[in-house]
């Protein structure tokens, strides 16, 4: 299952729609969930949403994490796909991608994080429990720094965590650039699964 999670002031259709526009993700059961906190957009009068803001922001990051796993369960009842999971988020999303993969119950094969950072609140043995990450920044992006990306990435390999940091030419987007690596990885992940399931020892 390849679950997404959008940016501030975005809705699930926009992170579903990048899902879907990765080669390989026709291979997988697409799930974009939409945050919590919903809004009018000013501009469109277009209902969007927000994982949190800084208020009340412990509650709001257990919310959020027990109102993510619900929505995991959800679709658990309905298709045989937990076992391997990928999270993917873009931006403000990022966050919940991290914390929705040291949370789940079942083996988290991968997160996907475009333009956002890795939470400050997440331990390094939580972050291992994460077994790859594909962390994206666009170099003209100024919302997520440079600074930041290289603390991030090295955060994660202190964290024993397997690594790809992929500069795109962007800005804070989702670019075209970012598809045909995110296909890579999504590829390595299923494979891994396979070799996984392969090697396991059957019990009679």
């Amino acid at each position: 299952m390849l679950v997404g999670f959008h940016g501030y002031g975005e809705d699930a259709e926009t992170q579903l729609e990048r899902l879907r526009a990765i080669p390989e993700s026709n291979r997988w059961c697409c799930v974009s969930i939409q945050a919590l906190h919903r809004f009018y957009e000013r501009r469109t009068n277009r209902v969007v949403a927000s994982w949190m803001t800084r208020q009340d922001r412990e509650s709001a990051i257990a919310d959020n994490v027990e109102y993510v796993m619900s929505c995991l369960d959800a679709v658990g009842k309905e298709r045989s796909t937990l076992p391997n999971v990928v999270f993917a988020g873009f931006s403000q999303g990022v966050a919940m991608a991290f914390r929705a993969a040291v949370h789940a119950i079942h083996r988290v094969s991968g997160v996907i994080a475009v333009g956002g950072d890795v939470p400050p609140e997440l331990t390094d043995s939580a972050l291992k429990r994460v077994s790859a990450v594909l962390i994206a920044r666009g170099t003209s992006d100024n919302l997520y720094s440079a600074e930041q990306f290289a603390k991030d990435e090295q955060r994660l390999r202190d964290s024993s965590v397997n690594v790809l940091a992929l500069p795109l030419h962007a800005g804070h987007e989702w670019s075209g650039d970012l598809t045909e690596v995110a296909a890579k990885f999504l590829r390595k992940r299923r494979a891994e699964k396979q070799s996984r399931a392969e090697c396991s020892p059957t019990h009679i």
